[in-house]
């Protein structure tokens, strides 16, 4: 019985949260006091420590991620949704660090949602398609080509990321700049990069939510 299911639902736009609530209710979830930013949604959350949480990402205060990371550190059992509207590869990797249950676009309709919240209560993993497309074509396979890369050649593509010149990265590791070429090369190598001047610069930022999150 849905009754007997309890849901908190946050986030900062009133109408989109007014809107998923009223529909909750209607399927009879046991929709709890609403919250507008993450702060109130931990406390909600910490106090009476629903069954499932549906958070934005973006919010006053505290974020979705950082309502979950907390949660989680409070070894609270709420199972979290994503509800957002951002598609970056770098808040995908992160939802998956977090292991949260279910990742969706504001833009879907609510079936899509129900069919979410269904899978999570069984203890499943539910993705948008969108974002499993995203794991399938464009996360996966450039994370294979990251492990093959070293633990130094990983700081070097985590500093070139952050925009920092080969002298800089030298500079800063207490290397030759000699060596930080080297490592380029080495790098360009395992990654399979044309041997353009630009090729890591361009894949660097490319996939900088990637490098970051490893």
């Amino acid at each position: 019985m849905n009754n007997n299911i309890s849901i908190l639902v946050a986030d900062d736009h009133p109408l989109l949260l007014k809107g998923l609530i009223n529909e909750l209710t209607e399927q009879n979830y046991n929709v709890l006091e609403g919250a507008e930013n993450g702060a109130k949604a931990l406390e909600i959350i910490v106090s009476h420590q629903p069954d499932l949480a549906i958070l934005d990402i973006s919010m006053p205060l505290l974020t979705g991620f950082e309502v979950i990371k907390k949660s989680k550190e409070a070894n609270l059992n709420t199972k979290f949704i994503i509800l957002t509207s951002y598609k970056e590869k770098g808040f995908i990797m992160k939802a998956q660090k977090l292991n949260i249950s279910g990742y969706l676009l504001k833009d879907e309709p609510f079936s899509e949602v129900k069919r979410c919240i269904t899978a999570v209560l069984k203890g499943d993993h539910y993705f948008s398609k969108h974002f499993d497309d995203i794991l399938e074509n464009e996360i996966s396979p450039e994370l294979k080509r990251i492990k093959f890369l070293s633990p130094s050649e990983r700081t070097i593509i985590r500093l070139i990321s952050q925009e920092k010149t080969s002298k800089e990265i030298a500079e800063q590791l207490s290397i030759s700049y000699r060596t930080v070429q080297k490592h380029r090369t080495n790098i360009i190598g395992k990654l399979d990069l044309s041997s353009d001047t630009d090729a890591l610069s361009k894949w660097v930022l490319d996939n900088k939510d990637l490098i970051l999150s490893i």
